[in-house]
């Protein structure tokens, strides 16, 4: 078995989920869920079909982010495996609709951070170990830090105000 890093490439103002999921309509499946999950999201997908002709299925709403995202799932060509590029939206906005998707197995990551993928190959073939998702931390936040997190967690809507 053989080890890896793979870094997932990271436009600005871009999100990245990574899971693993079963079935060849995964891509169409979670289309549907990201689209009807945000208005005006914008995205690409790819899946990574692991038995029959072992493609890469892809579909999205942009252009760019599905090349993007077709791309990204060859070069990792994990089997089971899916990748998605997010921009108008956050994870947080699709994350619990995606979960739900009866063929989605889990996830490893949803992150706007620089990311790498470790991963395992074998003589079958590749699969996603874990993540590396952005930098070690620097120190525990101060008091001051905590009202800015809540500061601007409300000014962002997702808390109620005081």
């Amino acid at each position: 078995m053989e080890f890896r890093v793979y870094k997932v490439h990271m436009p600005e103002k871009t999100n990245v989920i990574v899971g693993q999921t079963h079935f060849i309509k995964t891509a169409e499946d979670l289309y549907e869920i990201l689209v009807g999950s945000v208005p005006g999201i914008k995205f690409g997908l790819a899946f990574c079909e692991a038995s029959g002709p072992c493609l890469v299925r892809s579909e999205g709403n942009d252009v760019e982010l599905k090349k993007l995202a077709a791309q990204s799932a060859f070069d990792i060509g994990a089997g089971h495996t899916f990748i998605i590029y997010i921009r108008g939206a956050y994870p947080i906005n699709v994350l619990g609709a995606i979960k739900n998707c009866p063929e989605v197995c889990g996830i490893f990551c949803a992150t706007a951070n620089q990311l790498q993928l470790i991963i395992a190959e074998t003589e079958q073939g590749r699969g996603i170990v874990g993540v590396v998702d952005g930098f070690v931390p620097k120190r525990v936040e101060t008091e001051d830090e905590v009202k800015e997190r809540k500061q601007f967690l409300r000014r962002i809507g997702y808390k109620l105000s005081w």
